[in-house]
């Protein structure tokens, strides 16, 4: 007998147990929480194969648990299994954090060891997810339920632990701590790794205090051999017109009753789970598609207190500690004095309508978000705005067009850019400037699909007219982009936050960088031979893309602000809604549907099920990564999309389940309870008869 808690019916190695969950859930989430910004900001890639292979490595996550089960009832067993895998775990995370970092190798190393390491990772993750809490389960004798429950509350627990703290801390180390000069992701994921290390060693170091089973066989293998059987013996009988009952009852040659009675069972409730996989690829959006919404949102909650993108998972945690016992104390039981019929699969079909709301609520969210996005100019086209630094206004003339129609005053902030018309891939076009009743002419060369911005200032003898190119696109971590524009005779440094500028001098641009949003009331500036009075830049704001020019006022030198690209002006709080729909969608959804499952399958066969749940996981991230790249659709329109499949699912669903009889299985053990003797000298009987008889006599008998 192991070594009990302080006196109490626990045993001391489910301390080591829930400690290495905790660790390995910090791990993970911690890593998945910054993985869609790592791919989009640090990789380079677009928003739509970020989110395919970000939907592609967790279902990966749920695809790969079905191994783990096999290797660990079949081979190894579940404390081995644990090891060994969680080793090739350590090497992922490992793997993934050297690609992130900078100086080892170029692009192709980068990506190559990111999509290595996160292959381990999931092999690693998925193949102990269905071992450690059935080991912890293991550790307590079988007088001891009430034990062994409190124990899983408690592992449930710390896996929202580790969720909240690992989303809460990995973005702050990716966004805040810096090296090679931009965010750490290195760090973001090292920490993660180091935890893994953790986990590892912990459960090591327990591993004198543990029960450990042998491995009993795998019940999985045997449902498949067993419907195997019954499909081939039915297809091999169908030519004599023979028929059974039901279609398993082919396999009766061969496997006992009870085996065959339980799949039954369990196909019924494997058939309800083809709809599911629909709410899982709203779900697990949250990482993807929905942080990027968040990067495009104002993230501050007043003057000091700003939140990261990525860090908005972090509700989802929350809310489910904060829902269950709402809706388990509360909700349930008002809706059941209300004379409803609360039923599992009601459940969750209200659970799916909830989900489906979350995704109505983030389509509006949405549709005001892009408002400030300026969208790329379409082919044969450019974008064009214009900046007035000469003494007075002047009026800008495109030759053979019309934009520009009003005159533009001095230091103008454009309020928005104008389509240029091309009609090529590249053109020269020529503008006419009016200052002071006297007309000017430059030309310049355009591209299309690009945006620039014309600066008019004074030469003499008249007006010079430069153009440069503008980065309309917003930063995917929300910090705003800065660059400046000196029209004074000498370069100057500039220091906004940690990000230095280098100016040149004489009407010339620096290069756009990103900075930390908030507000700067003294940037430090030095020309080349003396240093400067600090300069005022005011709020530089969430997504915004700013021009500054500077000039020469009353002998100082001074900041003016354009804003090319708006800031975000939707705040952060309108995705509380969707999190907080989708959450209660989860509660009523995920948690009541392992409780139907249960509920409604043999002891035997819980396993069995517990895989065809993960598999939902995995099928409904393979959809958003089909969507992702395939739908090529308008955000908010993907959004919608989703919203409607899964109420068009929830209606199939709902279909399914008014046909669905409650079983239960406990009536099916006490049914052949008694006969399980009989039944066994039946099959023994069957075996041997089988054995005895001719060639072609057995090809009839189990036709029969």
């Amino acid at each position: 007998m192991g070594k009990k808690l302080c006196g109490t019916n626990y045993p001391t190695s489910i301390c080591f147990i829930v400690v290495n969950e905790f660790c390995e859930r910090f791990s993970y989430y911690g890593m998945k929480a910054v993985l869609t910004l790592y791919f989009v900001s640090y990789l380079k890639w677009d928003k739509d194969l970020s989110t395919a292979i970000y939907h592609a490595f967790s279902g990966l996550c749920y695809f790969t648990p079905i191994l783990g089960a096999v290797i660990a009832d079949s081979w190894l067993g579940k404390f081995k299994t644990i090891i060994y895998l969680s080793i090739v775990y350590v090497i992922g995370h490992v793997v993934k954090s050297v690609g992130a970092i900078p100086t080892v190798g170029n692009t192709d190393v980068h990506i190559g060891l990111s999509m290595f390491g996160l292959i381990l990772i999931a092999l690693g993750t998925g193949g102990i997810k269905p071992c450690v809490a059935a080991f912890g389960g293991d550790q307590f004798d079988e007088e001891h339920i009430k034990e062994r429950q409190k124990f899983f509350s408690i592992f449930y627990m710390s896996i929202n632990a580790g969720s909240v703290l690992s989303t809460l801390i990995t973005p702050i180390l990716r966004g805040d701590v810096k090296c090679f000069g931009d965010d750490c992701y290195a760090l973001a994921f090292g920490v993660p790794a180091a935890l893994m290390v953790v986990a590892l060693a912990v459960f090591i170091f327990g591993s004198g205090m543990y029960k450990k089973t042998p491995p009993q066989g795998n019940v999985l293998g045997e449902v498949c051999k067993c419907i195997g059987f019954a499909i081939k013996n039915r297809w091999n009988s169908s030519k004599d017109g023979l028929k059974r009952k039901h279609w398993l009852d082919w396999a009766e040659d061969k496997y006992p009753k009870r085996l065959i009675q339980e799949i039954k069972m369990v196909l019924r409730v494997l058939v309800l789970y083809i709809p599911l996989p629909m709410f899982w690829a709203l779900f697990d959006q949250q990482g993807s598609r929905w942080t990027l919404q968040a990067t495009r949102m104002n993230l501050a909650f007043g003057e000091s207190f700003t939140i990261k993108p990525d860090q908005m998972q972090l509700l989802n945690a929350l809310l489910i500690l904060v829902f269950v016992p709402i809706f388990d104390l509360i909700i349930y039981p008002l809706v059941g004095l209300c004379r409803i019929k609360i039923t599992p699969l009601r459940k969750m079909a209200t659970g799916m309508i909830f989900a489906a709301l979350a995704f109505g609520a983030a389509t509006l969210v949405e549709i005001n978000v892009v408002k400030t996005v300026v969208e790329p100019a379409p082919a044969d086209q450019s974008l064009l705005q214009v900046f007035n630094l000469a003494d007075g206004d002047v009026s800008v003339k495109v030759a053979g067009g019309n934009l520009f129609q009003d005159p533009i005053k001095k230091l103008q902030d454009p309020s928005a850019y104008e389509l240029l018309p091309l009609g090529a891939p590249n053109k020269e076009l020529r503008f006419d400037v009016m200052f002071k009743e006297t007309s000017y002419s430059c030309s310049h060369e355009f591209e299309e699909r690009k945006a620039y911005s014309l600066i008019v200032h004074e030469k003499a003898p008249g007006i010079e007219c430069k153009l440069v190119e503008d980065y309309i696109t917003k930063n995917e971590d929300g910090n705003p982009n800065v660059r400046f524009f000196n029209t004074l005779p000498e370069a100057m440094n500039i220091t906004v936050g940690e990000t230095e500028f280098y100016v040149p001098q004489k009407y010339s641009m620096s290069a756009n960088s990103s900075v930390n949003r908030g507000p700067y009331a003294a940037v430090r500036c030095s020309h080349q031979t003396k240093q400067c009075e600090n300069l005022y830049l005011g709020l530089l704001d969430f997504g915004a893309s700013y021009s500054i020019v500077l000039v020469e006022e009353e002998g100082k030198i001074v900041a003016k602000k354009m804003e090319d690209v708006k800031a975000n002006n939707v705040h952060i709080a309108w995705q509380i809604p969707q999190y907080a729909l989708l959450t209660a969608g989860e509660v009523m959804f995920s948690i009541t549907g392992l409780e139907f499952s249960y509920s409604q399958a043999p002891n035997s066969m819980k396993s069995v099920l517990q895989a065809g749940w993960l598999l939902t996981v995995a099928f409904g991230n393979v959809i958003v990564l089909i969507v992702a790249e395939g739908a090529g659709l308008e955000q908010w329109k993907e959004f919608l999309l989703f919203g409607c499949l899964l109420l068009g699912v929830c209606v199939i669903f709902s279909f399914m389940a008014h046909f669905y009889t409650y079983v239960d299985p406990e009536q099916l053990s006490k049914m052949y309870a008694g006969d399980s003797g009989k039944e066994e000298e039946e099959d023994d009987d069957k075996k041997k008869k089988h054995d005895d008889i001719p060639l072609n006599e057995k090809e009839t008998s189990t036709k029969m």
